[in-house]
Protein backbone atom coordinates (compact mmCIF):
# COMPACT_ATOMS: atom_id res chain seq x y z
CA UNK A 1 0.00 0.00 0.00
CA UNK A 2 1.32 2.95 -0.70
CA UNK A 3 2.06 5.77 1.74
CA UNK A 4 0.39 9.14 0.98
CA UNK A 5 1.60 12.08 3.30
CA UNK A 6 -0.10 15.06 4.92
CA UNK A 7 1.93 18.09 3.29
CA UNK A 8 2.57 21.52 3.78
CA UNK A 9 3.37 24.13 1.41
CA UNK A 10 4.29 24.11 3.89
CA UNK A 11 1.24 22.51 6.21
CA UNK A 12 3.36 23.55 9.57
CA UNK A 13 0.42 25.60 9.44
CA UNK A 14 -1.70 22.71 10.18
CA UNK A 15 0.19 21.98 13.06
CA UNK A 16 -0.80 25.23 14.88
CA UNK A 17 -4.47 25.19 13.96
CA UNK A 18 -4.47 21.43 15.56
CA UNK A 19 -2.91 22.50 18.68
CA UNK A 20 -5.32 25.66 18.74
CA UNK A 21 -8.25 23.17 18.48
CA UNK A 22 -6.93 20.73 21.14
CA UNK A 23 -6.39 23.54 23.57
CA UNK A 24 -10.14 24.74 23.15
CA UNK A 25 -11.91 21.38 22.83
CA UNK A 26 -13.66 19.36 25.68
CA UNK A 27 -13.99 19.80 29.22
CA UNK A 28 -11.65 19.66 32.29
CA UNK A 29 -13.82 16.06 33.32
CA UNK A 30 -12.87 14.78 29.49
CA UNK A 31 -9.06 15.47 29.81
CA UNK A 32 -9.12 14.37 33.85
CA UNK A 33 -11.15 10.84 32.19
CA UNK A 34 -7.29 10.79 30.34
CA UNK A 35 -7.97 12.01 26.81
CA UNK A 36 -4.66 11.84 26.07
CA UNK A 37 -4.57 8.37 26.74
CA UNK A 38 -7.25 7.84 24.45
CA UNK A 39 -5.10 9.81 21.81
CA UNK A 40 -4.34 7.73 18.38
CA UNK A 41 -1.43 8.43 15.83
CA UNK A 42 1.73 10.35 16.03
CA UNK A 43 3.10 13.18 13.65
CA UNK A 44 6.36 13.49 12.63
CA UNK A 45 7.26 17.18 11.47
CA UNK A 46 10.60 17.71 8.96
CA UNK A 47 11.07 21.72 9.98
CA UNK A 48 12.85 23.52 6.96
CA UNK A 49 14.32 26.43 9.07
CA UNK A 50 17.28 25.67 11.49
CA UNK A 51 16.74 29.09 13.14
CA UNK A 52 13.08 27.72 14.35
CA UNK A 53 13.96 24.59 15.64
CA UNK A 54 13.57 25.32 19.74
CA UNK A 55 10.29 27.06 18.69
CA UNK A 56 8.98 24.03 16.63
CA UNK A 57 10.16 21.67 19.68
CA UNK A 58 8.11 23.90 22.39
CA UNK A 59 5.12 23.53 19.90
CA UNK A 60 5.77 19.95 20.00
CA UNK A 61 5.94 19.36 23.35
CA UNK A 62 2.78 21.52 24.45
CA UNK A 63 0.70 20.12 21.23
CA UNK A 64 1.82 16.80 22.68
CA UNK A 65 0.96 17.46 26.85
CA UNK A 66 -2.40 19.21 25.43
CA UNK A 67 -3.10 15.94 23.37
CA UNK A 68 -1.64 13.01 24.30
CA UNK A 69 -0.41 12.62 20.33
CA UNK A 70 3.54 12.18 20.30
CA UNK A 71 5.43 14.62 17.91
CA UNK A 72 8.91 14.12 16.70
CA UNK A 73 10.49 17.12 15.22
CA UNK A 74 13.19 16.61 13.06
CA UNK A 75 15.39 20.08 11.25
CA UNK A 76 17.06 19.68 8.58
CA UNK A 77 20.54 21.33 8.07
CA UNK A 78 20.78 24.61 6.48
CA UNK A 79 20.74 24.10 2.48
CA UNK A 80 20.48 19.90 3.38
CA UNK A 81 16.59 20.03 2.97
CA UNK A 82 15.59 18.51 -0.12
CA UNK A 83 18.42 15.93 0.66
CA UNK A 84 16.83 15.23 4.37
CA UNK A 85 13.53 15.07 2.71
CA UNK A 86 14.39 12.16 -0.19
CA UNK A 87 16.21 9.91 2.50
CA UNK A 88 13.22 10.58 4.95
CA UNK A 89 10.51 9.65 2.50
CA UNK A 90 12.52 6.34 2.09
CA UNK A 91 12.27 5.42 5.47
CA UNK A 92 9.33 3.30 7.07
CA UNK A 93 8.27 6.24 9.48
CA UNK A 94 8.27 9.03 6.61
CA UNK A 95 7.27 12.71 7.70
CA UNK A 96 4.00 13.56 8.35
CA UNK A 97 4.02 17.15 7.78
CA UNK A 98 6.96 18.56 5.53
CA UNK A 99 7.55 21.82 3.37
CA UNK A 100 7.88 22.32 -0.43
CA UNK A 101 9.21 25.55 -2.34
CA UNK A 102 5.62 26.58 -3.50
CA UNK A 103 4.74 25.19 -6.98
CA UNK A 104 7.95 24.17 -8.14
CA UNK A 105 8.49 21.69 -4.85
CA UNK A 106 5.05 20.81 -5.14
CA UNK A 107 6.30 18.91 -8.55
CA UNK A 108 8.55 16.94 -7.13
CA UNK A 109 6.11 15.59 -4.24
CA UNK A 110 2.39 15.95 -5.13
CA UNK A 111 2.05 12.42 -5.18
CA UNK A 112 2.68 12.29 -1.14
CA UNK A 113 0.40 15.30 -0.48
CA UNK A 114 -3.39 14.17 0.92
CA UNK A 115 -6.38 16.56 -0.73
CA UNK A 116 -7.20 19.04 1.88
CA UNK A 117 -9.70 20.96 0.21
CA UNK A 118 -12.63 19.69 2.89
CA UNK A 119 -10.13 20.55 6.01
CA UNK A 120 -10.63 23.05 8.13
CA UNK A 121 -7.46 24.89 7.54
CA UNK A 122 -8.46 25.07 3.95
CA UNK A 123 -11.87 26.62 4.98
CA UNK A 124 -10.00 29.01 6.85
CA UNK A 125 -8.17 30.45 4.55
CA UNK A 126 -8.95 34.27 3.83
CA UNK A 127 -7.04 34.59 0.39
CA UNK A 128 -7.53 31.41 -2.01
CA UNK A 129 -3.89 32.21 -3.02
CA UNK A 130 -2.37 30.87 0.22
CA UNK A 131 -3.54 27.56 -0.98
CA UNK A 132 -1.01 25.46 -2.94
CA UNK A 133 -2.97 23.61 -5.80
CA UNK A 134 -2.50 20.03 -7.66
CA UNK A 135 -4.97 20.64 -10.40
CA UNK A 136 -8.19 20.60 -8.58
CA UNK A 137 -6.42 19.68 -5.50
CA UNK A 138 -5.45 21.75 -2.59
CA UNK A 139 -2.62 20.05 -1.87
CA UNK A 140 -1.09 22.42 0.69
CA UNK A 141 -1.25 25.54 2.54
CA UNK A 142 1.51 28.13 3.18
CA UNK A 143 2.71 29.43 6.14
CA UNK A 144 5.34 31.72 5.27
CA UNK A 145 4.39 34.24 2.23
CA UNK A 146 7.44 36.34 1.17
CA UNK A 147 7.54 39.95 -0.21
CA UNK A 148 9.73 41.06 -2.12
CA UNK A 149 11.71 44.30 -2.05
CA UNK A 150 14.84 45.86 -1.40
CA UNK A 151 16.27 46.25 2.34
CA UNK A 152 17.82 49.07 2.82
CA UNK A 153 19.67 50.99 6.06
CA UNK A 154 17.85 54.07 7.09
CA UNK A 155 20.64 55.27 8.75
CA UNK A 156 23.20 55.00 5.91
CA UNK A 157 21.00 56.22 3.66
CA UNK A 158 20.50 59.54 5.94
CA UNK A 159 24.57 59.30 6.04
CA UNK A 160 24.85 59.33 2.43
CA UNK A 161 22.31 62.71 2.52
CA UNK A 162 19.20 61.01 1.35
CA UNK A 163 15.85 59.77 2.90
CA UNK A 164 13.35 56.88 1.26
CA UNK A 165 11.15 60.06 0.14
CA UNK A 166 13.95 60.49 -2.33
CA UNK A 167 13.52 57.45 -4.34
CA UNK A 168 10.39 57.52 -5.91
CA UNK A 169 11.18 55.31 -9.30
CA UNK A 170 13.89 53.30 -10.57
CA UNK A 171 15.70 56.36 -12.50
CA UNK A 172 16.25 57.94 -9.03
CA UNK A 173 16.99 54.52 -6.96
CA UNK A 174 19.44 54.45 -9.88
CA UNK A 175 20.83 58.26 -9.15
CA UNK A 176 21.13 57.54 -5.20
CA UNK A 177 23.12 54.35 -5.32
CA UNK A 178 25.36 55.70 -7.96
CA UNK A 179 26.12 58.59 -6.20
CA UNK A 180 26.86 56.07 -3.12
CA UNK A 181 28.97 54.68 -5.47
CA UNK A 182 30.72 57.94 -6.33
CA UNK A 183 31.27 58.56 -2.95
CA UNK A 184 32.29 55.40 -0.95
CA UNK A 185 35.73 56.20 -0.37
CA UNK A 186 34.05 59.19 1.50
CA UNK A 187 31.18 57.28 3.25
CA UNK A 188 33.01 54.05 4.27
CA UNK A 189 30.25 51.70 2.94
CA UNK A 190 29.16 50.74 -0.59
CA UNK A 191 25.26 51.01 -2.10
CA UNK A 192 25.06 46.88 -1.92
CA UNK A 193 26.60 44.18 -0.62
CA UNK A 194 27.97 41.91 -2.80
CA UNK A 195 25.62 40.01 -5.62
CA UNK A 196 26.93 36.21 -3.90
CA UNK A 197 26.69 33.69 -6.71
CA UNK A 198 27.93 30.98 -3.61
CA UNK A 199 24.87 28.64 -2.80
CA UNK A 200 24.24 30.66 0.33
CA UNK A 201 23.50 33.35 -1.12
CA UNK A 202 22.25 32.92 -5.08
CA UNK A 203 18.61 32.49 -4.42
CA UNK A 204 17.98 36.29 -3.68
CA UNK A 205 18.75 36.27 -7.49
CA UNK A 206 18.20 33.24 -9.42
CA UNK A 207 14.25 33.46 -7.37
CA UNK A 208 13.71 36.07 -5.71
CA UNK A 209 14.59 39.11 -7.87
CA UNK A 210 13.50 36.43 -10.77
CA UNK A 211 10.22 35.90 -9.70
CA UNK A 212 9.30 39.81 -10.34
CA UNK A 213 9.40 39.34 -14.22
CA UNK A 214 8.15 36.13 -14.20
CA UNK A 215 5.25 36.81 -11.98
CA UNK A 216 4.18 39.66 -14.41
CA UNK A 217 4.89 38.04 -17.23
CA UNK A 218 2.28 35.46 -16.38
CA UNK A 219 -0.40 38.00 -15.09
CA UNK A 220 0.09 39.78 -18.58
CA UNK A 221 -0.82 36.81 -20.73
CA UNK A 222 -2.92 35.22 -18.36
CA UNK A 223 -1.29 31.74 -17.45
CA UNK A 224 -0.28 29.89 -14.93
CA UNK A 225 2.68 27.76 -15.70
CA UNK A 226 4.56 27.77 -18.96
CA UNK A 227 7.26 25.48 -20.51
CA UNK A 228 9.53 29.03 -21.14
CA UNK A 229 9.07 32.60 -20.50
CA UNK A 230 8.82 34.80 -23.21
CA UNK A 231 11.07 37.09 -21.01
CA UNK A 232 8.69 40.19 -21.77
CA UNK A 233 10.19 41.63 -18.27
CA UNK A 234 13.80 40.35 -18.73
CA UNK A 235 15.05 44.03 -19.44
CA UNK A 236 14.08 45.47 -15.79
CA UNK A 237 15.74 42.70 -14.41
CA UNK A 238 18.91 43.17 -16.37
CA UNK A 239 18.38 46.57 -15.10
CA UNK A 240 18.30 45.91 -11.38
CA UNK A 241 21.00 42.74 -11.53
CA UNK A 242 23.36 45.24 -13.62
CA UNK A 243 22.96 48.05 -10.80
CA UNK A 244 23.94 45.67 -7.97
CA UNK A 245 26.62 43.83 -9.62
CA UNK A 246 28.29 47.36 -10.66
CA UNK A 247 27.43 49.09 -7.01
CA UNK A 248 28.38 46.70 -4.52
CA UNK A 249 31.12 45.45 -2.24
CA UNK A 250 33.10 43.67 -4.70
CA UNK A 251 34.28 44.05 -8.60
CA UNK A 252 31.62 41.94 -10.85
CA UNK A 253 34.45 39.24 -11.44
CA UNK A 254 34.19 38.52 -7.66
CA UNK A 255 30.96 37.23 -7.42
CA UNK A 256 30.88 34.16 -8.27
CA UNK A 257 33.07 33.45 -4.67
CA UNK A 258 30.76 35.22 -2.28
CA UNK A 259 28.94 33.96 -0.03
CA UNK A 260 26.05 35.30 2.29
CA UNK A 261 27.60 34.76 5.58
CA UNK A 262 30.76 37.62 4.20
CA UNK A 263 28.90 39.99 2.79
CA UNK A 264 28.39 43.84 4.70
CA UNK A 265 25.93 46.17 4.59
CA UNK A 266 23.13 46.94 2.07
CA UNK A 267 22.16 50.06 1.50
Amino acid sequence: MKNRKMLSVILAAAMVAGLATGCGSGSDTEQEKGGAEEAKGKVYYLNFKPEAKEEWEALAETYTEQTGVPVTVLTAASGEYEKTLKSEMAKTDAPTLFQVNGPVGLASWKDYCYDLSDSDIVKALTDDSFALKDGGKTAGVAYVIENYGIIYNKALLQEAGYTADDITNFDSFKSVVEDITARKDELGFSAFTSAGMDGSSDWRFKTHLANLPIYYEYQADGIDNTDAIKGTYLDNYRQVWDLYINNATCEPTEISTKQQTTQRLIL
